[in-house]
């Protein structure tokens, strides 16, 4: 088979968008449009992955900045698809086929794209069509009486019979180099628009004796983005393929509809439970029987078998074990890292710690920067002491350790294996095994107290 060249236009203005972003960087599922459109593409393996930039192109191109497979093309005058593709014809490779993607289209799917592929050599184009209910604005699919697809139409040059049309095109195509370069020189102006439409290759491919093959797409998936109003229209079609999957491998949702993915959910086991308004960000991998409570906000983590995350919760970046619960109101920052069978309970926030099996801090605590151990109780109103306005500290707390309620720990600190910190410490230096420590002040009663009366 012949190389791929696939070929991305985005570099329109998007001025309906009324944006300073530029259009292919608005997301879809917490993605950028142009990334869904490069995800869909590398799927293919293509040798060459081209993308035309324009407005605002500097802004697109440090987005990608890191993907190093993207070929760049600017394109400097705005005189139509035609005229975008004049560009990017020197950078194509020769003798290869060219699929033509759009970046406002981002839920176009492989399979459509491979079965245009399978269409495409030196004497056949492929055309992407679909039927559409309302088809005003697309170009329309002009057809011979022997069915053969002959023109496009774009909706301001056609008539009313051409308008009737339901067959609309959706601006994805494939098509030989060798053809591409010798019909995009011979596209002209000669429009309503006064712009070089791409489309005429059609007209142009004919002339010289080739065929125009079809392949019929999902209009659902063939949709484009030209205002806000478009964006969340998709925004919610792809939501919806989003929780189809997950459900269909072993997910309940309780309410669906009010369950946001935005990113990728790894499913590593079945019999998952997430309840209503769950929002899951990034990469986010879940084990056998977890439970996601309502309004929990879950961002690049990863809970192994049966963790529970109780309602109003959120982690992120963080690892639990299994058999692990967090919440209801707690939040796991940072390289939060709960080992099995640990807990953390309402009102409790940590960053960058390791909780050790089976350790558990219930309630109104803050823990960073801390190693715990093994069967450790952290008690109610316990604060590790970490910033000291300049850097940051590390508390060290060894296995079956129990700090009472309302103490702070003030690092760098050290709480040796089986010690006790009595409620109310402050403590500021290491304690030792199995020792004591309590820094409580002496209790003062002053009799016949009397309290200030207002003036």
């Amino acid at each position: 088979m012949k190389a791929l060249s696939v070929v991305i236009l985005a570099a329109g203005k998007g001025t309906r968008m009324k944006s300073a972003l530029p259009k292919p960087l608005h997301e879809i599922g917490g993605k950028p449009m142009l990334s869904h459109v490069l995800s869909t593409a590398r799927e293919l393996d293509p040798a060459q992955l081209i993308v035309i930039y324009g407005h605002e192109g500097e802004k697109l191109k440090a987005a990608y900045q890191d993907e190093a497979d993207i070929t760049w093309v600017e394109q400097k005058t705005f005189l139509g698809t035609g005229d975008a593709m004049k560009y990017a014809m020197p950078a194509i490779l020769p003798n290869s086929n060219v699929l033509v993607l759009y970046a406002d289209t981002p839920l176009i799917d492989v399979k459509t794209l491979q079965a245009m592929l399978e269409k495409v050599d030196e004497q056949n184009l492929c055309w992407l069509t679909v039927e559409a209910d309302q088809p005003f604005g697309y170009g329309r699919i002009i057809r011979n009486d022997a069915g053969n697809m002959v023109a496009i139409v774009e909706e301001k040059d056609a008539n009313d019979e051409q308008k009737a049309i339901t067959e609309v095109n959706s601006g994805l195509f494939a098509i030989s180099s060798d053809v591409l370069s010798t019909t995009l020189p011979r596209i002209s102006d000669d429009n309503q628009q006064k712009e070089f439409y791409l489309t005429d290759v059609v007209k142009l491919a004919l002339e010289d004796g080739l065929s125009i093959q079809t392949t019929a797409g999902d209009f659902t998936l063939l949709r484009g983005v030209n205002d806000r109003v478009q964006l969340s229209k998709l925004e919610a079609i792809y939501q919806n393929q989003q929780r189809k999957k997950l459900m269909l491998s072993g997910v309940t949702m309780i309410a669906p509809e009010t369950v946001y993915i935005r990113g990728e959910v790894k499913l590593k086991g079945q019999d998952i439970i997430i309840e209503p308004n769950v929002t899951l960000s990034g990469v986010v991998s879940l084990g056998n029987n977890v439970q996601i409570g309502q309004g929990s906000h879950i961002t690049d983590a990863k809970l192994c078998d049966g963790v529970v995350v109780h309602p109003y919760s959120m982690i992120e970046s963080s690892l639990l074990y299994d058999n692990v619960a967090i919440g209801p109101y707690a939040r796991l920052r940072t390289n939060s890292i709960l080992k099995a069978n640990s807990k953390v309970g309402n009102f409790v926030e940590t960053k960058n710690i390791t909780l050790g099996e089976g350790s558990k801090a219930n309630h109104l605590t803050y823990l960073g920067d801390a190693q715990i151990g093994t069967g450790v109780n952290i008690g109610a109103g316990t604060i590790t002491c970490n910033y000291d306005g300049a850097n940051k500290h590390k508390t060290i707390i060894e296995d079956d350790v129990f700090i009472g309620s309302n103490s702070s720990l003030v690092a760098p600190v050290e709480i040796k294996k089986g010690a006790t910190v009595g409620a109310g410490s402050t403590i500021s230096s290491s304690i030792e095994s199995g020792a004591l420590a309590i820094t409580r002040a002496t209790l003062r009663q002053i009799q016949n107290w009397k309290r200030p009366t207002k003036k």
